[in-house]
């Protein structure tokens, strides 16, 4: 039988994804088969999870997914043992706007699936405090089971006692106390984590992890904690248009921020996706009928990039005859030009107008919703389409034709409508789901 338990904190940066990654790690040494799973748009801790358990991972997230396709993304862990679902930000942070099924709060995917939450709690700088936090926390939606806590970044023996005393006294058990440990803090970059593909050491850091873990936490009391859980089938599932037949999808350090429920999506519906690496100055498959370019980090790439001639020369090559379509970083490469941190300005395929700069950093954050005005590979004029977009570039000019109208979570029209010419298109937005 199948256990399913949230992981989620009162804020971002108190732990969560390195606990995570250490009891997937421990309860696999275990010989238990382990199924994470990220709720919410973040596209870099899936990688991390696959890491640890040697299974695949994708994002749920209740803004942008009906439930039905909740359902069916959280089934690939039917054949688990234990199911863990990271949570984002804080437990009940979500947009202001209810989207398809839910705030993209974690919470709401804690409720909807009925799995308990184990609260990772930071008590640096307070004591008693912690469980005043924690008891809010646990009373605040009745939907909402609370597992248990575990303390991270204890200060001292002392520290644990009084926090743990006014966690009993609240009611809440404590699962764990983990002390201050920084070799097994994981590098951080603008975006988030560094992604998983780019760390020959995160294997390495996964395990120190999960041995400390296993030291400071009862993992039995923690596998206890987790709901038993059968799946229900969906009965829709997943419904996502691939945008062609064969899809050359650019595929490197670059270029690897794409949800993974999404390759699975095209692959189910019959596509053959066929990668290639811009940094290796490769272009996309002469046999394709579409090519995308996925987000990245392009931008600490751009010298390389601007010099790989073969890559550049077959790109426009390509869109020439068939659709080229760019996300987010994948979007700047289609554009005229990349100006980096450093103020160096490198040309780039010059397939759309857009130039963005990094000289000057700007925040672009949020779920997007996005009405398309022309079409685009896989999806017509009309379509409604679901993101979510994070960057820190300033755009400089973004000149073509607004390839739709984006909205935010509240309803708000952003200047970031995406741009098409010729046969090239592109969204600063990350496609999770079509609006249904």
């Amino acid at each position: 039988m199948t256990a399913g338990l949230v992981i989620s904190a009162p804020a971002s940066g108190v732990g969560k994804t390195t606990l995570t990654l250490a009891l997937a790690r421990a309860y696999r040494n275990r010989g238990l088969s382990v199924q994470c799973l990220k709720s919410g748009p973040d596209y870099i801790d899936p990688a991390f999870h696959a890491v640890a358990t040697g299974r695949a991972s994708v994002n749920i997230d209740s803004w942008a997914m009906a439930s039905d396709a909740i359902a069916h993304l959280a089934g690939r862990g039917a054949d688990a043992d234990l199911v863990l679902a990271e949570g984002s930000m804080g437990l009940f942070d979500g947009v202001a706007t209810r989207g398809v099924s839910g705030t993209g709060a974690t919470a709401d995917i804690a409720e909807m699936m009925g799995w308990p939450v184990l609260l990772v709690i930071d008590p640096s700088g307070q004591a008693q405090t912690a469980a005043a936090v924690a008891a809010g926390l646990r009373d605040f939606r009745a939907g909402v089971q609370l597992a248990g806590v575990v303390l991270n970044r204890v200060a001292s023996p002392r520290h644990e006692a009084l926090v743990r005393s006014a966690m009993a006294g609240a009611g809440i058990p404590v699962l764990g106390a983990l002390p201050r440990h920084a070799e097994i803090a994981l590098p951080k970059r603008h975006l988030g984590l560094v992604q998983a593909e780019e760390q020959v050491q995160i294997d390495g850091l996964i395990d120190e992890a999960a041995r400390f873990v296993a030291e400071h936490v009862d993992l039995d009391a923690v596998l206890q904690s987790a709901r038993a859980w059968s799946p229900q089938s969906a009965a829709q599932g997943l419904k996502i248009t691939p945008p062609g037949q064969r899809i050359a999808l650019a595929r490197d350090a670059a270029f690897s921020f794409v949800y993974p429920h999404m390759l699975e999506a095209w692959r189910a519906a019959g596509a053959e996706i066929v990668t290639f690496s811009p940094l290796a100055d490769e272009g996309p498959d002469a046999d394709a009928d579409v090519c995308w370019l996925p987000g990245g980090y392009p931008e600490l790439h751009a010298g390389r990039l601007a010099s790989n001639t073969r890559f550049l020369g077959q790109l426009r090559a390509f869109a020439e005859t068939r659709p080229v379509h760019g996300e987010c970083g994948g979007y700047m490469v289609l554009g005229t030009a990349l100006t980096d941190a450093e103020g160096t300005r490198h040309p780039m395929a010059g397939l759309l107008g857009l130039e963005t700069s990094y000289a000057k950093r700007r925040m672009h954050l949020g779920y997007r919703l996005a009405e398309l005005a022309a079409a685009m590979p896989g999806h017509g004029p009309g379509s409604r389409l679901r993101g979510h977009e994070f960057h820190y570039s300033t755009i400089i000019a973004q000149p073509d034709t607004p390839l739709a109208v984006v909205r935010d979570a509240t309803g708000a029209i952003v200047a970031e409508t995406g741009s098409r010419r010729g046969n090239a298109t592109g969204t600063f937005f990350h496609l999770i789901a079509e609006d249904r």
